[in-house]
């Protein structure tokens, strides 16, 4: 072992440090967590505990238990098995807990039972970050992601999912019973065990069958027509990848353009965001503490509605409008063709002719204005716009809103260029943090609280990145 760093005899006394404080450096992320906590007033976040019960056997301090949370959390701990061993052989997390060892039972209750207490702190770093003035580039950036949840897909059923697996068992079925008149057919114990065999498997598809034809009656009294055995709260949710739909819940996040700190977050289980916009743009602007607030957001947002319920917040949307024309895509004219000239209310089409109003409808609770002309039939340009005797322009009551954001994403380029260099990656890397199974828990109330312990220990690992560990606790301490 010549010419190589070498290390001392495991046989050989020495002196340790005599304080367990000397492990753990001044610059230790673990200080923070520590000073985090003890500035906490545990009580107004509605901890249970806090106050010790007169009689029984003590208990553990919440703040003893949120530590180890948050620690575990910053560092991927996320199992209160885990956690329970980390106590006892990490020299941090017994720094951190003055050396005390919870069982994992006593850690995973204080997270089951403390939901709203631990999503309030998470909050609470949020409203320190806005005292330090890390918010003053009013933009943020709005997007939703798929986690996935406690429940495989072969647990949950849809009305579709469940006819085609009762038409595969009937398939399986048809197929065991004509191989079992073969093998009636045929002599020998071999012939006579496979029988057997094939009995039992014809069997056990008809009591699934029975099982899948209950499921089908309470999926179709169930309120969206679908049902998770696992986690009930879960829901089948289409992903890009043809075929790679996963169940899950429907992660919605706001982060600021400066910095990246997640503002805002909730979990649904609502597959898509189309109303998610106005809510997840309110929830950052209050959590930023500005008087305005830009928001970016991909396709997915767009609503009308909910673009014109930002303009009341004082939010101002920055939302592409999707290209769903069927006409477009059929190689004809699309309405973004067609000019609105405001003075007059009127459309000019690709022919230069105006489309005026004719009448008002309401489809879907809008109001809608229809245009058209009367000169399409002797028109040059007619099998380039309408299939139809003329070509009808509806235009909702509030589209001067819709105009309106896209004269601002015409003005800024490089909109969601930004958007998505500034929302996608804590996606990612709080993903990346989880593993393959995304959450551990049941439930959209139990979720909820862990993806509360994920924001809050991504925007702890920026903010200590962005001032540095001692700025950081003498700001949590002033």
């Amino acid at each position: 072992m010549k010419r190589f760093v070498e290390g001392g005899d495991r046989r050989q006394g020495v002196l340790l440090p005599e304080y367990l404080d000397d492990y753990v450096t001044e610059e230790n992320p673990v200080r923070v967590i520590d000073v985090f906590v003890e500035e906490l007033d545990l009580g107004v976040l509605g901890f249970a505990g806090v106050v010790p019960e007169a009689t029984g056997r003590p208990g553990y301090h919440p703040g003893a238990l949120l530590k180890i949370y948050v620690y575990g959390y910053i560092n991927q701990i996320a199992s209160s098995r885990r956690l329970e061993r980390e106590t006892q052989r990490n020299v941090e997390m017994m720094w951190l807990t003055d050396r005390l060892t919870p069982d994992f039972k006593t850690i995973a209750d204080f997270r089951k039972d403390n939901g709203p207490a631990i999503r309030a702190t998470c909050r609470q770093f949020i409203a320190l970050c806005r005292r330090l003035d890390l918010f003053v580039h009013a933009v943020a950036a709005i997007d939703g992601s798929r986690f996935k949840a406690v429940n495989t897909r072969d647990k949950n059923f849809t009305r579709a999912s469940i006819q085609r697996r009762m038409e595969q068992v009937e398939a399986s079925i048809e197929r065991y019973m004509a191989a079992l008149d073969t093998a009636d057919r045929q002599e020998g114990e071999t012939a006579r065990t496979r029988s057997v065999r094939l009995k039992d498997k014809i069997a056990s598809l008809r009591e699934q069958m029975q099982a899948f034809k209950a499921l089908e009656v309470a999926v179709h009294a169930a309120p969206d027509q679908q049902i998770s055995l696992t986690d009930p709260d879960a829901r089948a949710m289409a992903t890009n990848g043809k075929g790679t739909g996963m169940v899950g819940y429907n992660v919605q996040t706001a982060v600021d353009a400066q910095h990246h700190l997640i503002v805002a977050h909730e979990v649904t289980n609502v597959g898509n965001d189309r109303d998610q916009l106005s809510n997840m743009a309110g929830q950052a602007k209050a959590a930023m503490g500005v008087e305005a607030l830009d928001v970016l957001a991909d396709r997915g947002y767009f609503k009308g509605e909910e673009v014109l319920a930002c303009e009341p917040l004082g939010v101002t949307p920055y939302v592409p409008k999707p290209l769903t024309s069927g006409a477009k895509a059929e190689g004809r004219f699309g309405k973004q063709d067609f000019v609105y000239i405001a003075e007059d209310d009127v459309y000019r089409c690709p022919a230069n002719q105006r489309l005026t109003r004719r009448f008002t409808s309401v489809e879907d609770g809008m109001t809608l204005h229809t245009y058209w002309t009367t000169k399409c039939g002797d028109c040059a340009l007619k099998a380039q716009c309408t299939t139809g005797k003329q070509r009808r322009v509806k235009r909702w009551e509030h589209e001067a809103v819709i105009d309106a954001m896209q004269q601002r994403l015409d003005r800024a380029p490089k909109a969601m260029r930004i958007r998505r260099a500034t929302v996608e990656h804590p996606f990612g890397t709080i993903k990346a943090w989880m593993g393959a199974t995304h959450f551990r828990m049941k439930t959209l109330e139990k979720v909820r609280t862990e993806m509360s312990l994920h924001v809050l220990a991504y925007n702890l690992k920026r903010v200590i990145a962005i001032l540095g560990p001692a700025p950081l606790m003498q700001a949590m301490r002033a």
